[in-house]
């Protein structure tokens, strides 16, 4: 087994993950990340050789219907709710003005 983590390296882990984490909470961490390195310790010591990768448990290969555009006709209602539309599109806004007007 691996050396026991320390408060150090939890406070570290914490502090790359963006996670704060109070004194008080510090022991208990340290003894659950020390215990997860440690069951990671434990599936090294298995015997692997000769086994095959799995990358899927099961036999299906694609239980996903086909991705088949269908025009549901629904462009009209769409057009209706939208706050602004001109020749069958919605307005919107303009985000990024590439005109050259504003320079």
């Amino acid at each position: 087994m691996t050396e026991k983590i320390s408060e150090d390296q939890v406070r570290h882990v914490a502090q790359l993950a963006k996670l704060k984490i109070n004194d008080d909470q510090l022991p208990y961490f340290t003894t659950q990340l020390d215990q997860i390195i440690g069951l990671f310790e434990t599936l090294s010591e298995v015997d692997t050789d000769g086994i095959k990768p799995t990358s899927s448990v099961t036999d299906q290969v694609n239980v996903m219907r086909e991705d088949v555009a269908d025009n549901w006709n629904q462009r009209d209602g769409l057009l209706a709710s939208a706050p602004d539309t001109q020749d069958g599109y919605i307005r919107v806004p303009t985000i990024i003005d590439e005109s050259g007007e504003n320079e």
